[in-house]
């Protein structure tokens, strides 16, 4: 078994994986990576399950020391990533040998990286995952739902690959790609005004600072509802709801279960991948978008880790 040894963490840098599914019923969210596109690239790099625990590591400020000779692969945000103060770039494994540094400074290009090692990182499942969410107090390396700490250790036991890979350029995403987040239509789309449902695709949204592994608030035109008070009801990812100020709300991966706020609908996959990479300030669309289309253009996307 490999290990590692955090030098350095903040409360954002959290062990993740897909999620927790077949719980929300016991009032147990999803939790899981933000970005799955990111997660499944760097696990691919090293022949991983697609869902094998990672490192989501946040803005920075995440630095381990090798115990053992290793290779590890990054996908995901540029954050300054560095070996012993060589610049290291994403999209590809690497090696890491005994005693090396590994840092992340700041963020340069997107919000998250991923780090992975072969056959993901050792942790103990709760309720089938070891996806961390904090408020909940599951999953994480102790299955408490921590964050890393400095001082812990990472553990993996998985057989690594015999050569360094890199993700082909065209597999990539494009963080700086300035798409609009497509959006399914949601069941009380019809109940907000004409003017609301105007503005609410045809607007600039800004991401709030006031956001987290929750959700996102869009700052923008108010939207109004005019339907009757709703009765609390399950919340998908990706779910945008609008809160009595009319002040949009994206929710992710640590939402709530339930919820009475009306929604216009919920951003899909590759929308919530997008969004996961923006910071505070970005300039955001809405693009609606009817389920089929977002199911097939999600299903293609999956037949690029098959194809690759």
């Amino acid at each position: 078994m490999s290990r590692l040894t955090i030098e350095a963490s903040t409360p954002l840098c959290l062990l993740q994986d897909a999620g927790r599914f077949g719980v929300r019923h016991l009032g147990v969210t999803q939790g899981g990576a933000l970005d799955w596109r990111s997660m499944s690239w760097a696990n691919w790099l090293l022949g991983n399950c697609l869902d094998a625990p990672v490192i989501e590591i946040t803005l920075g400020g995440f630095s381990v020391v090798a115990e053992d000779d290793c290779l590890l692969a990054l996908a995901g945000a540029d954050l300054g990533a560095q070996i012993d103060g060589q610049t290291l770039a994403s999209w590809r494994s690497f090696k890491l040998s005994k005693g090396q540094r590994l840092q992340f400074t700041q963020p340069l290009l997107g919000a998250r990286a991923y780090l992975a090692a072969p056959g993901g990182f050792a942790a103990p499942k709760v309720l089938g995952s070891t996806a961390t969410v904090v408020r909940e107090e599951l999953g994480g390396l102790d299955g408490m739902g921590r964050a890393l700490a400095k001082g812990a250790s990472l553990s993996y036991s998985g057989e690594a690959p015999l050569l360094v890979r890199e993700l082909p350029r065209e597999h990539v995403p494009n963080f700086k790609l300035d798409a609009p987040l497509e959006l399914v239509l949601g069941a009380q789309i019809g109940e907000f005004s004409g003017q609301s449902l105007y503005d609410a695709f045809n607007s600039v949204w800004t991401l709030d600072s006031r956001a987290d592994r929750m959700g996102i608030r869009l700052l923008g035109t108010a939207l109004q509802y005019q339907g009757k008070p709703m009765i609390s009801e399950g919340i998908p990812l990706g779910a945008v709801q609008v809160p009595p100020d009319g002040q949009p709300i994206v929710l992710l991966n640590d939402r709530q279960t339930i919820g009475g706020y009306p929604r216009l609908g919920a951003l899909t996959p590759l929308a919530l991948a997008r969004l996961a990479q923006c910071l505070p300030g970005v300039k955001v669309r809405l693009k609606p978008v009817v389920q089929d289309v977002a199911h097939r253009e999600h299903v293609e996307y999956l037949r690029r880790f098959l194809n690759s």
